[in-house]
């Protein structure tokens, strides 16, 4: 005959008076691992917020964004989003580069959803003070997969 299901929290052991001091020890340190590494991975995501790749359109066609791209010189030069700049070859003068009003869309992308390289471009724009910094998730390759227009 089948056991009935026990509930969650004798699961989880709460309400037993007797764990032992070495059990214990490892539950709290098993919870505060995972409350660390969960409030790491929310921090990081929101850190700056994405904008699709529709909504980048938009902005490309209303002239209303700066766009950064962080593969490298060679990934520029074979094929970038139009009107991006080179971050690896402009990081130097990224003030001369970015607008004067710091309220300005600057978008930052790479290589695509598993790439982490576009934070060097976002913060190095929020460093000079600009608010709405957002992320291409996509990257260049959703942009390539949307079947949108590249520059060379």
């Amino acid at each position: 005959m089948e056991a009935a299901p026990r509930p969650l929290a004798l699961v989880l052991g709460a309400g037993k008076r007797n764990l032992s001091p070495l059990h214990e020890d490892s539950m709290k340190k098993l919870l505060l691992l995972l409350a660390t590494a969960f409030c790491a991975v929310t921090v990081h995501a929101g850190e700056y917020p994405d904008i699709s790749i529709t909504e980048l359109k938009t902005a490309i066609a209303d002239k209303t964004a700066v766009i950064i791209d962080v593969n490298g010189s060679d990934s520029y030069k074979a094929g970038h989003i139009p009107g991006a700049v080179d971050f690896e070859a402009t990081q130097a003068a990224l003030a001369k580069i970015l607008p004067a009003d710091k309220k300005a869309l600057v978008v930052a992308y790479c290589g695509g959803p598993q790439c982490n390289a576009y934070t060097q471009a976002a913060k190095a724009a929020t460093a000079l003070g600009y608010t709405n910094v957002k992320h291409l998730s996509a990257g260049i390759s959703g942009w390539k997969e949307a079947g949108a227009p590249l520059e060379k």
